[in-house]
């Protein structure tokens, strides 16, 4: 018994090591958020005009959303590790370059660049955590624990962020040289806390490169779309706009039907195998398989300097923290919908506290329960949502997977952005020319205070529209059930000892199938 129990122990020790680098890993890219907070500054010193500087946020998000589904693909045919480490390697090699760069363009590539590291680190990250921890108990903590970096990096960001630029003489350029080090912290923790990649089962390891441009295109096109199309010379009535989100949606349409072709004809044994055609980046059976206006507000409309704006956003993240807490304690006993439509209702309560704000009121009567409310959604979707990803997702896909899920987040926070954006600038120009004065488009071109106050609640009730939206959406999810396991189902797992070779080892032979079409383990 006490052998058993030192196995037991020693176990978890050895677990511990990858989810705290991994959860180290999520931190540092959140910690991104440190620029926005640095915007203005960078603006003052590079002479970026308002309308263009955003592009040092959206060209982050824009490498690093549309790359997902490839260089996950690339994750788990040649190496998760590897993709990490390379990964790791960029973000702080272009990281470095950013705090060197003396003008616009310079440093929109160097994000751009540095982006395309993320985007291999995180679908790594979750493919590494997945096959780690099979399901079990310590599998719902694993992924609750990488997901709880996210607010934490953010609260880590925001705060190093605001002080670094406020206070030392670097300023802004300070935060990429911490973004730096981090990277350099993750990179050494990682080579020496993760065991050595396993080879892929796949015996076809080439890569669908026309399915890679096409996802790639027209992601690319439509999240360039929705973050340019309000700031374009004529809006979303300009032409280039127009084209381009034509072009995107109609990539991603043919991407789709691609992935379809291949997968028909891969699973077809009568079809010889061919090397014109691969294997798809995503099997489209994956779909089948389960039954910020805050800080803007306040630095902008009520003039706050970073750091008082850094205090008046923290108890998002520490309540981001303690969500993830939650869903580690109860995802093995709840169903995932109740979790969802919970925390996607409280988001959207959220949003009415600034709907109706009043400026000459305490911040504790409208920040603070706003800021409180506003992560649940988030942080219960992303931790239970990865969760039943990886119950879903075959061994030799859990890379790709994880990509998935966050390319849709990518989207759909480039989504509402937009939609929240229109909605801002209409209702801001409009009670602007009531008031006699003509305001152009954009948070920081002029608009007389009233004029800004309405646009902003305008901003918030869409924000409210869209959690409620996605709440109504939570029904449909009915049959998922609990993605999570509860501590007595983890028994049969206790007779042998684990370290996270061997429970890879293990969940790759629950998953190893004789053909590509054959089912995922019943879990």
């Amino acid at each position: 018994m006490h052998r058993r129990n030192d196995r037991k122990r020693s176990s978890i020790s050895i677990s511990l090591r990858p989810i705290s680098y991994l959860t180290e890993a999520n931190i540092q890219s959140a910690t991104n958020t440190s620029t926005a907070i640095a915007l203005p500054s960078v603006g003052r010193d590079l002479r970026i005009s308002p309308d263009q500087l955003q592009w040092l946020v959206s060209g982050f998000a824009l490498s690093s959303g549309c790359l997902l589904l490839f260089f996950g693909r690339l994750a788990d045919l040649y190496g998760r590790k590897k993709a990490f480490m390379l990964g790791s390697i960029v973000q702080g090699v272009f990281s470095l370059g950013c705090g060197f760069a003396k003008d616009e363009i310079t440093i929109n590539v160097l994000r751009g660049i540095q982006g395309c590291g993320a985007a291999a680190t995180i679908p790594a990250c979750l493919g590494i955590l997945a096959h780690a921890f099979p399901p079990s108990k310590m599998r719902s903590v694993a992924f609750a624990t990488f997901a709880a970096g996210a607010p934490l990096g953010a609260a880590v960001g925001n705060t190093l962020g605001a002080i670094l630029t406020q206070l030392s003489d670097p300023t802004w350029r300070s935060v990429f040289f911490l973004s730096t080090g981090l990277n350099a912290l993750c990179m050494i923790g990682g080579a020496f806390s993760m065991d050595p990649d396993q080879p892929s089962p796949e015996t076809d390891k080439r890569v669908d490169y026309i399915g890679a441009f096409l996802v790639t295109t027209g992601l690319t096109l439509i999240i360039f779309v929705l973050s340019d199309g309000s700031i374009a010379p004529r809006g979303w009535g300009t032409s280039y706009i127009i084209a381009l989100l034509i072009l995107g949606v109609l990539s991603i349409v043919a991407f789709i039907f691609w992935q379809h072709y291949l997968e028909k004809r891969l699973d077809d044994v009568n079809i010889p195998t061919s090397r014109k055609f691969p294997p798809p980046i995503m099997r489209l059976s994956l779909w089948t398989r389960a039954n910020g206006r805050f800080a803007l507000f306040y630095q902008d409309y009520l003039q706050l300097s970073p750091v008082q704006t850094m205090l008046r956003l923290l108890p998002m993240f520490v309540t981001g923290v303690v969500c993830n807490l939650i869903v580690a304690l109860v995802v093995g006993r709840v169903d995932v919908v109740y979790l969802m439509l919970l925390g996607t209702s409280l988001t959207a309560s959220a949003n009415v506290f600034f709907a109706v704000v009043k400026p000459s009121e305490t911040y504790w009567a409208y920040g603070l329960p706003s800021a409180i409310l506003s992560v649940f959604g988030a942080d219960f979707v992303f931790s239970a949502g990865t969760l039943f990803i990886a119950k879903v997702a075959l061994p030799h896909e859990q890379s790709v997977a994880g990509a998935l899920f966050q390319t849709m987040t990518q989207l759909g926070t480039s989504f509402g952005l937009a939609i929240t954006t229109l909605v801002f600038d209409h209702v801001r120009r409009m009670e602007s020319a009531k008031l006699g004065v003509t305001a152009g488009d954009g948070f920081d071109s002029f608009a007389p205070p009233r004029a800004q106050l309405l646009a902003y609640r305008a901003a918030e009730w869409g924000g409210f529209g869209f959690g409620i939206a996605a709440a109504i959406l939570c029904f449909f999810l009915r049959g998922v059930g609990i993605v999570g396991q509860r501590d007595n189902e983890d028994e049969v797992q206790d007779s042998q000892p684990s370290s996270p070779a061997t429970l890879k080892s293990r969940d790759f032979e629950v998953g190893k199938t004789d053909s590509p079409s054959s089912t995922p383990p019943t879990i």
